[in-house]
């Protein structure tokens, strides 16, 4: 109730105000007219005054914004908003009229610093109900700010949205359209779609272009309503409103990304928004829509983002927009931000349609003038981009390279991380060594957080890419020696393999480590690591000459000057540092074991040191010490023999594809060459399950905790066969390859190769327990396999190769091996090429046949072939015919091929008859 309407009550009966009201000071009388004068007017004031004490003036929205402001601590703050919250519930249950605008926006206030205001939900709906539009303004903003789809209470505005769509008043009407784009759900979308739709068709621009971007949150809400607007949205296109233009183009790219249909039915449009862009460059100066010289560059920019949806993946779309494209790139300027945003959206629009190669280009370098650009924003942007475009455009890419580089010196974090990523992605075989050495700067001076990323990838491109084994065992040892304990564990084993197999190199190798063993050792654990398995194996040539490689004429390099003490020294001493970790103790223990054997002088020191870890604190280096010690006494007359150099390990598939590519220098022999390739077709050995317990399984048994990567076959006297099968590999090696030099001709070479090349930690002798060479009955298992001197080797038949497949470039060799171990079994290698020029993704090999036979696939070296027969991939497959019937197989390969999935089947009928006789 009013106040007028208070007043107009209080006037009906004097006597009922004079009870209620006290006038001490007015004298009564009924005579005079002046008096009845004076009598009304105290009389008012009085009215007026009661009133207004009872109820207060609520505080202004401007005075609660600033008392919480000059608050000096959240408690502070959080008094204030308490206090006031309390006074608008009050008023929100005395259910005030007057004043519930302005509550309601208070609240909204309080909201936005992050406290609850979920009880002022209601209010928002009453104040949308009221017929004033300041009511309705504050109401719909809180309705868009405290409700959403998922709360119930959204539902009872959909009536009153419905009556406000239909107003006489625009600006109503405007606010109805951005509260249902805000929070509108699947049912209120359906209910309310038609009056969507009907106001998109309306004259009014400022209502239609609220329609536009209504529908365009209806469409994405519920897509299958986008049919109701596909004819409004094409007469959105022709409109000279900017602003119905920009939110129609809003819309229909909303609508292409739902349904490639729309997308299909809209590409027709492309010559129309062609020429829509045509005109915006070419157009004058135009106050209305001109931003720092650019005319308007948001609808530049929607234009630009519609047209490369419409032309990804369409020829005719594209050559379309071609011109415009260049024109834009061209013609803008790049001096201010704004021009800068139309070049990004421009280069972007290039890179995903089917542009021209000169087109192409100039985008890129587009991208390479933002890297010169003062502003670390655009700095970032073109770094990412570039990124994104390596593959559309490599060489265009590469001309930037210095550039690019000199952002590695970025004072910006975010910039040199983006950076160092895209040089990783221009590194190739040309550049290689450049590319390292800058990258190998930039590790010095690394943030932590970089430095084991940078690492590791550098070490994989050095892989990949390296042009000799020389310079790749140099950029290795320096990436140990600059990235320091930041290294991952991968490193470590990778360049062991590498020094392995590289026999050319070992002396090199291992002087050039032993050279890194000073200074901060702690700091550069991993590069300790690798030394010390150095030291192991080829501790002797440390003091022989080295020739170097980089002289044409056949010089040699003094070797170090150092005794066999030195190096005993050193181990001693990495031994005591307290800051080295366990793994790093324990190559050094097992290199010790092993110059024992290099250097037969130092033995009595060497068990000396040992014997004080078989008290050690950690049981693994205890073990270790236990274990070892025992070499010295109980098997003494075999130490020599069992801790003689590793055979090398085999290298792994890719890399033998990349020496028979000729990724290879010629400081490599052709006896490491040779060694590599060989040692990788040994691995022949077929699951044999049997039972009975022999001497070979009791050893395996014995074995087990060593781990081996494969099941493996052993003959004894007997000629019986048994199976250790052991489900993974551990770090250690085969105990086999220490018996390799003694005269072991019943076991075959191959056991435990596969064990070799996959382990971080490749130690020689590991977890040999005392016991080891003994069963409960007492005989010595190690006379006994020395004793079986005339079992028969593995061989291998010749038999033809065949071609199980060929079609469409992808071809399928299958050659054939058996053992006389088990003439059973078929060992059949697999060797896909690709002949078509595009490379051949995800591929995968299945194999099924019949029931009497037994087919086991064994995990191929790759699931990629290269193209032109650039690259291989290699599979085994091993088949158990115990009926000796025909062969026959069944063929199924998958693969992703120029973007399309591949699948092909096929029959192989034509296996030779040796190979199941």
């Amino acid at each position: 109730m009013c106040v007028k309407h208070y007043y107009s009550i209080l006037l009906i009966g004097h006597s009922f105000i004079y009870r209620l009201i006290d006038w001490p000071h007015i004298e009564y009388t009924r005579n005079t007219s002046r008096f009845r004068q004076q009598q009304q007017m105290d009389l008012q004031s009085a009215i007026l005054s009661r009133f207004t004490s009872a109820l207060p003036t609520p505080m202004r929205l401007r005075d609660l914004i600033r008392q919480i402001r000059a608050s000096r601590t959240a408690a502070d703050e959080r008094a204030v908003v308490q206090k006031e919250c309390a006074y608008i519930r009050s008023t929100f249950r005395e259910e005030d009229n007057v004043w519930r605008c302005r509550n309601v926006a208070k609240l909204l206030y309080i909201h936005m610093l992050g406290y609850p205001a979920h009880f002022g939900q209601l209010e928002c709906l009453k104040l949308i109900a009221s017929p004033r539009y300041t009511d309705k303004r504050i109401g719909y903003l809180g309705a868009m700010l405290l409700l959403d789809e998922r709360q119930d209470v959204h539902l009872l505005i959909t009536n009153s949205l419905k009556n406000d769509l239909n107003s006489q008043t625009q600006f109503i009407v405007g606010l109805a359209l951005c509260c249902l784009g805000a929070i509108c759900s699947v049912e209120m979308s359906r209910d309310l779609a038609g009056e969507v739709e009907r106001l998109m068709k309306s004259s009014n621009t400022f209502i239609k272009k609220k329609a536009a971007l209504c529908a365009a949150k209806i469409v994405r809400k519920v897509p299958e309503l986008m049919e109701m607007f596909l004819p409004a949205a094409r007469s959105l296109i022709t409109e000279k409103n900017h602003g119905c233009l920009i939110t129609g183009i809003i819309l229909i790219t909303e609508m292409c990304e739902q349904s490639s249909e729309t997308l299909s039915y809209f590409k027709k449009m492309v010559p129309n928004l062609v020429r829509i862009l045509k005109n915006l460059i070419m157009a004058g100066y135009s106050p209305e829509h001109d931003v720092c010289g650019v005319s308007d560059p948001f609808l530049q920019i929607k234009i630009l983002r519609l047209l490369r949806l419409l032309g990804r993946n369409d020829s005719e779309s594209s050559e379309t927009m071609n011109d415009i494209l260049a024109q834009v790139a061209t013609n803008t300027e790049s001096s201010k931000n704004v021009g800068n945003a139309i070049l990004y959206e421009t280069v972007i629009s290039i890179m995903e349609i089917k542009s021209e190669g000169g087109l192409r280009v100039l985008g890129i370098n587009i991208l390479g003038r933002f890297l010169l650009n003062t502003d670390k924003n655009i700095r970032f942007v073109a770094l990412t981009t570039l990124h994104k475009t390596v593959s559309a455009d490599y060489n265009a890419v590469q001309r930037h390279r210095t550039t690019i580089v000199e952002c590695l010196k970025d004072p910006d974090i975010s910039i040199r991380k983006k950076a160092m990523e895209l040089c990783f992605a221009l590194i190739n075989s040309n550049n290689i060594k450049s590319m390292s050495k800058e990258l190998i700067h930039f590790l010095e001076k690394a943030d932590p957080d970089f430095k084991s990323i940078c690492s590791s990838n550098l070490c994989i491109s050095a892989e990949k890419y390296s042009p000799g084994h020389k310079w790749h065992i140099d950029t290795i040892i320096k990436i140990l020696t600059t990235a320091g304990n930041y290294i991952r564990d991968d490193v470590v084993g990778s360049l062991i393999e590498l020094i392995s197999v590289t026999t050319s190199l070992h002396s090199y190798a291992v002087q050039e480590l032993f050279k890194q063993l000073t200074g901060d050792l702690e700091s550069k654990q991993p590069m300790i690591q690798v030394a010390m398995w150095a030291l192991g194996e080829f501790a002797d040539l440390l003091t022989v000459p080295t020739q170097n490689l980089e002289s044409n004429d056949s010089q040699y390099i003094e070797p170090l000057d150092i005794t066999e003490d030195n190096v005993i020294d050193k181990c001693e001493q990495i031994l005591s540092f307290n800051l080295m970790t366990l793994v790093t103790k324990e190559y050094t223990l097992c290199a010790l074991i092993k110059l024992s054997a290099r250097y037969p002088n130092t033995a009595p020191r060497v068990k000396r040191i040992v014997d004080i870890f078989g008290c050690d604190h950690s049981v693994e280096l205890q073990q270790r010490a236990v274990e070892f010690a025992s070499l010295f006494t109980k098997y003494d007359h075999l130490r020599s023999s069992l801790l003689e150099r590793m055979p090398p390990m085999i290298i792994r598939t890719e890399k033998r594809n990349g020496i028979q590519n000729g990724d290879i220098n010629d400081d490599d022999t052709n006896e490491d060459n040779e060694s590599t390739i060989n040692n990788g077709n040994n691995d022949n050995n077929y699951v044999n399950k049997t039972s009975g317990p022999t001497n070979s399984s009791a050893l395996l048994d014995l074995l087990d905790p060593i781990g081996f990567g494969d099941a493996l076959t052993i003959t004894d006297k007997s000629n019986e066969t048994t199976t250790a099968s052991i489900s993974q590999p551990t770090t250690t090696s085969n105990v086999f390859d220490l018996l390799e030099t003694l005269d072991l001709n019943n076991v075959p070479n191959n056991i435990g190769n596969n064990s070799v090349h996959q382990t971080n930690i490749p130690l020689v002798v590991n977890n040999i327990s005392n016991d080891i060479f003994s069963t409960n009955d007492g005989n010595n298992l190690l006379d006994n396999i020395l004793n079986n001197s005339n079992s028969n080797q593995q061989l291998n038949y010749s038999i033809e190769p065949i071609v199980a497949f060929e079609k469409n470039g992808l071809r399928i060799d299958f050659s054939f091996e058996r053992t006389t171990t088990d003439p059973n079994t078929t060992i059949i290698s697999l060797l896909a090429t690709n002949a078509t020029p595009y490379p051949i993704e995800d591929f995968l090999f299945q194999a099924a046949v019949p029931k009497t036979f037994q087919l086991q696939l064994m995990p191929p070296s790759s699931n990629r072939i290269a193209e032109n027969n650039t690259g291989t991939v290699n599979q085994v497959i091993k088949v158990l015919n115990p009926n000796k019937s025909q062969l026959k197989m069944k063929l199924r390969m998958s693969y992703q091929h120029n973007g399309n999935t591949v699948t092909e089947l096929s029959d192989v009928n034509n296996f030779p008859v040796t190979t199941w006789q």
